[in-house]
């Protein structure tokens, strides 16, 4: 039984200010001392950066940190709870795994409240996510538009789905006193508390660019910063008493904890165990905890590097992942890195597994916006104007450092990019769903693709892969 308080931070409809809210909560009560478990709902990446900076003052954050439940000195990630990617039945079990020993969990809801997977109803909502959790849920409202109609949204949302307890109110962009008083007495009638109001032009949002929020790890020093201001705003507009007991008004869950546990391969005698170089920095942020701690599980020793300051790979990488991120606003730094691209260069051509996505995949082609890259694969990448973004199922077509030929996966697609050709001789994956199409590359150990996958739904894949880590090189 799982008896973490816990509350999901939700909203009518994207823009309303979860982020915000949710990221300004973890800080104001990890201020006060308590232990909080960041998770956001869905495959974004971003958002956990900026939970992870909230809930671990002081620690320094980056690809490959993985924190420890009840310790104020390292990192506590921000972690993701997919309900398409991982399945609903892994929801409990990942959130436990990750608020273990925490005092209190936040949790970030996805778009509006019960928006899910396109055309599959419920699944992978916030809604659905806070019913799996038996969480209550905190609604953020921006009022800026409008007065007594608050009350009429509120009951809307709250009478939709009655196995959704909407808990609280908070009210964000509000104007002044007067448009307070009117909105807190419509919500009178609602029955649903206001839980905090916030005021419009705080001047502490996070600055955009073509994939939404700019990672934390590029602009770490301001972020602090900022993540200060937003503490302290939530702080004095929230009723921070009444949302710790919303959160601790939530049932045991009986779940058991998710655990990293994959049989770990045996090494050969004197082998040791391998070194899995994992790409960060502010060029590659994007990761799941998760995917870290099954390698480690497997028994592989995983050590981060940054592509735009160091000039080798970890001293005894057998094997590399580079996961997503903003190569395109760094091609210039990254190219520029000509030692390190020759090394990664060099390593994928002995053979050696390589697991790329999205930004590893426009890393390891030829070019990128013109930029010299590794040249690994035989495609050129450039940015365009159309954003390609959503869930997929996929199947691997072959076999692979990664997968075996028919392994099954889900996974989501987030990029402004495009890559010509887009798929080699031996493709990474099939995709089956919502489209038919190969893509991605698989070459010597490289498995490539734009596909980003979370490997808590298929450990094997970790498994595997630390495994071929102790296959014999070769450059044929």
């Amino acid at each position: 039984m799982v008896n973490v308080p816990r509350l999901v931070i939700a909203a009518p409809s994207s823009g309303s200010g979860k982020t915000t809210v949710a990221t300004g909560l973890m800080a104001a009560f990890s201020e006060r001392g308590l232990a909080v478990s960041p998770h956001k709902v869905g495959p974004d990446y971003i958002d956990p950066g900026y939970h992870a900076l909230a809930v671990s003052p002081g620690a320094s954050v980056g690809a490959g940190s993985v924190g420890t439940p009840g310790s104020a000195a390292r990192v506590r990630p921000g972690r993701n709870l997919d309900a398409y990617m991982c399945g609903p039945g892994l929801i409990g079990p990942l959130f436990a795994h990750g608020a273990a020993g925490c005092d209190l969990a936040v949790v970030e809801g996805v778009m509006g409240l019960y928006d899910g997977a396109s055309g599959q109803g419920e699944l992978a909502s916030t809604a659905q996510v806070s019913k799996l959790l038996r969480a209550p849920v905190v609604l953020v409202v921006d009022a800026s538009s409008q007065s007594r109609s608050v009350a009429a949204l509120v009951h809307g949302f709250a009478s939709w789905d009655p196995e959704v307890r909407i808990g609280g109110v908070i009210l964000n962009k509000v104007a002044t006193d007067r448009h307070e008083r009117l909105l807190r007495d419509a919500l009178d009638e609602s029955g649903v508390p206001v839980m905090g109001v916030l005021r419009r032009a705080d001047g502490v949002t996070a600055p955009s660019r073509h994939l939404g929020l700019v990672p934390v790890a590029e602009r770490r020093a301001e972020a602090v910063g900022s993540m200060r201001e937003l503490a302290a705003r939530v702080r004095a507009g929230c009723d921070l008493e009444s949302l710790l007991a919303l959160a601790r008004s939530a049932p045991a869950l009986d779940v058991t904890p998710w655990e990293p546990a994959v049989e770990p391969v045996a090494p050969a005698a004197g082998a040791g165990r391998p070194v899995i170089a994992v790409a960060g920095g502010s060029a590659f942020t994007f990761s799941y905890a998760e995917n870290t701690e099954l390698l480690t599980a497997a028994g592989a020793d995983v050590v981060p590097f940054d592509p735009l300051r160091d000039e080798e790979l970890p001293e005894g990488t057998r094997g590399l992942v580079i996961g997503g991120g903003f190569p395109e606003v760094y091609a210039p730094e990254l190219s520029a890195n000509e030692p390190l691209r020759k090394a990664v260069a060099e390593l994928a051509y002995s053979g050696a597994p390589v697991a790329a996505e999205c930004a590893g995949l426009l890393y390891l082609a030829r070019s990128l916006d013109g930029a010299p890259m590794c040249g690994v694969l035989a495609a050129d990448a450039r940015m365009s104007g159309r954003l390609t973004l959503g869930y997929r199922e996929a199947v691997a077509v072959g076999d692979s450092a990664l997968a075996r030929a028919g392994t099954r996966v889900r996974g989501h697609e987030f990029h402004r990019t495009v890559l010509e050709p887009g798929a080699g001789a031996a493709p990474a994956w099939g995709v089956v769903h919502p489209e038919r199409r190969v893509e991605g590359f698989v070459q010597r150990g490289v498995h490539a693709s734009y596909l980003h996958t979370h490997w808590a739904a298929a450990p094997e894949l970790a498994r595997r892969f630390v495994e071929r880590c102790f296959v014999e090189r070769c450059t044929a």
